[in-house]
């Protein structure tokens, strides 16, 4: 298939996923609200979302693909041996750690949560146990994302694109029966056990689903005792510096959970709704490409197909600039319309969606860079190369972490996030050098051109909405019916100024399309 068809169908079942995972936020704002609760829950369910994130989907995928690759262009026997290896040893860390960290969990999250939520023992008992009720998913999930990652190196990606929509439908279910009942601290406090569940049972079923489409692939992983092997070790070698590589905007909301600490009850519900917005484009866009890349760029590289290599990678970050640019610009400019809109009512009171609104413009600052982070490091990863990225990775940390110490004083919960963009582009400034000087990768000059047309084409977008928030923000205030009218005036400028834009600067043509479109062999 193409990168665009790849793409579209990573893509598109993301965005179904992504949709159930709207209706979910705003039944959680409404539900619980922000504080208490709400920021109890967040951090519960943070903790192990987090780590499946960085560990699973991120380092894990990145350093098992190209070597799982690399055995099955040889023989898809040794393919298999190979991931039963990996399974083998796998599996009992997974239980030993998930061991650990359920014991610990009243000190685990001592030291992300806040004053306001530390001093309230009730809701710090609830926070706990919901904890632990939802930690298993880190090791359904982290079996699931191997289980995807066979799927994915046999251009199977509909089922693992698919999975999410599972844990969205299975937390839909528990806040439903919470919306249902008589309001209450009781009823938030069982909601959020009902949740605390649903996560765990979730990963089950995605664990499931995923698993029988790989034997219907007809692929086995052979069972095998947990041994170190040459293959696994050289796994493991990989995996611990793509843990900073992959995953460094995962990295960054460990950092914003230690900050979170010092802030007003309630940020962090406001990030974790922010991010909700952000992730929309990102894990549509950034990880259907990351996702479909990787397998062809690892094949091109190993038979040393550079031209080919450099092609699909100059699409990929064309396309990526093509559809993040406006989906940054336009949610850095009605962000908060669609907060207003979508989350305002109930326990979600008018001055949280302002503070979210304002929180999701700051993180949209970083839409495109956390998006490119996931086209070029692929390049490394295909190469066996997991160092490079976690060097370029801790330098833009550290200058987020500065500019924490900098911003989050005066702008609290907003500077956070626009920390955490600003450092995303340092961490593109610096990959896009490295892979330049080394030879690996350069942006042909016609690429160069299109993403500078894209930005003009954006920056228009992006002005005419500004002058349309000016004339419908009051009806932002009005009833459900109105705010939906608001929202659908704002998508109709966008892709009418952005799409009359992309045609008149000559961004879209027939020629790029077909370029797209190419199949990949």
């Amino acid at each position: 298939m193409s990168l665009l068809k790849n793409v579209g169908t990573i893509g598109g079942l993301t965005a179904v996923s992504r949709l159930f995972g709207f209706a979910r936020d705003i039944l959680l704002a409404r539900v619980l609200g922000a504080g208490g609760v709400a920021d109890a829950w967040q951090l519960a369910f943070q903790l192990p979302n987090l780590f499946r994130r960085l560990f699973a989907e991120g380092a894990f995928a990145s350093a098992f693909v190209p070597l799982f690759n690399r055995h099955m262009a040889a023989d898809e026997n040794a393919a298999r041996r190979f991931a039963g290896e990996v399974l083998a040893v796998l599996l009992p860390i997974l239980v030993l750690f998930g061991a650990v960290m359920m014991v610990a969990m009243p000190w685990v999250l001592w030291a992300f949560a806040n004053e306001d939520l530390r001093g309230d023992a009730a809701t710090y008992d609830l926070a706990v146990t919901m904890g632990r009720i939802a930690f298993p998913y880190l090791m359904f999930m982290s079996l699931a994302t191997l289980v995807a990652a066979i799927l994915n190196s046999l251009s199977r990606f509909a089922a693992a694109a698919a999975a999410p929509i599972l844990l969205n439908i299975c937390l839909l279910t528990a806040l439903t029966w919470g919306a249902l009942q008589p309001a209450g601290e009781a009823t938030r406090a069982a909601t959020g056990v009902g949740l605390a569940i649903a996560v765990s049972v979730s990963g089950l079923l995605q664990l499931l689903w995923l698993y029988w489409f790989m034997r219907r692939a007809g692929f086995r992983i052979p069972r095998s005792m947990p041994r170190i092997t040459a293959e696994v070790k050289q796994m493991g070698v990989l995996i611990v510096p793509a843990v900073f590589g992959a995953g460094v905007y995962q990295i960054s909301r460990f950092i914003d959970l230690a900050f979170i600490r010092g802030l007003p009850d309630g940020s962090l519900t406001y990030m974790a709704m922010a991010d909700r917005w952000n992730q929309l484009p990102l894990g549509i866009i950034g990880i259907a490409l990351g996702t479909a890349i990787l397998p062809a760029l690892s094949r091109y590289i190993a038979k040393a197909e550079d031209e080919e290599a450099v092609r699909l990678q100059a699409n990929a970050v064309e396309l990526a600039m093509l559809l993040t640019l406006p989906c940054a610009v336009a949610l850095f400019v009605t962000g908060f319309a669609f907060v207003k809109a979508f989350m305002e009512g109930q326990a979600f009171t008018a001055e949280d969606a302002q503070t979210t609104g304002m929180v999701t413009s700051a993180l949209v600052v970083g839409l495109p860079a956390y998006v490119l982070v996931k086209v070029l490091t692929p390049n490394f990863f295909a190469r066996a190369d997991t160092r490079t990225p976690v060097y370029t990775a801790a330098a833009s940390l550290v200058v987020t972490v500065g500019l924490n110490i900098a911003l989050v004083p005066v702008l609290g919960v907003v500077g956070l996030a626009l920390a955490g963009a600003i450092g995303a582009w340092v961490n593109i400034a610096l990959l896009g050098t490295i892979l330049a000087r080394r030879g690996y990768f350069r942006l042909p000059p016609r690429v160069l051109g299109r993403i500078g047309r894209i930005a003009l084409a954006s920056g228009a977008m992006g002005a005419a909405l500004w002058g349309l928030m000016q004339a419908i923000t009051p009806w932002l205030d009005g009833p459900f019916l109105t705010r939906l009218a608001a929202i659908g005036a704002i998508l109709g400028v966008s892709f009418v100024t952005y799409g009359a834009g992309t045609v008149l600067l000559g961004v879209l043509d027939k020629a790029t399309v077909q370029r797209l479109l190419r199949r990949q062999p």
